[in-house]
């Protein structure tokens, strides 16, 4: 059973960056799309980028397009969410996850694995 492990959150001011990582334990994400999600207070969980198995192709949510950019490693087994000019309303729960080649990728009923989720907060 892969399981995703997520790391990189914390607290950071607005306009300020942060790092997210994530990497399986017990297994690979070969042959997966890698997905970030995240869950502000209160709030239903959203779709935040996705990048492909292979090609390496990503698409973003339309809030996130042009700050954050989403990466993977394979060699290292680790995916990344670089995010910048980072706002309050970013505040959130972000969750790692991976979903199976060719899936609808926008929709968190696609994914497969995820991770426990690295609390984000940006101060204003």
């Amino acid at each position: 059973q892969v399981q995703l492990v997520e790391s990189g959150g914390g607290l950071v001011q607005a306009g300020g960056s942060l790092r997210l990582s994530c990497t399986p334990s017990g297994g690979t994400f070969s042959r997966y799309a890698m997905g970030w999600f995240r869950q502000p207070p209160g709030k239903e969980r959203e779709f935040v980028a996705v990048i492909t198995w292979g090609a390496g192709r990503t698409s973003y949510a339309d809030s996130v397009k042009g700050r954050f950019t989403i990466s993977r490693d394979n060699a290292k087994n680790t995916v990344y969410l670089q995010m910048n000019s980072l706002k309050p309303e970013d505040t959130a729960v972000y969750y790692c996850a991976a979903a199976p080649s060719g899936s609808y990728y926008l929709s968190d009923l696609t994914y497969r694995y995820w991770g426990q989720g690295t609390q984000v907060t940006v101060s204003s």
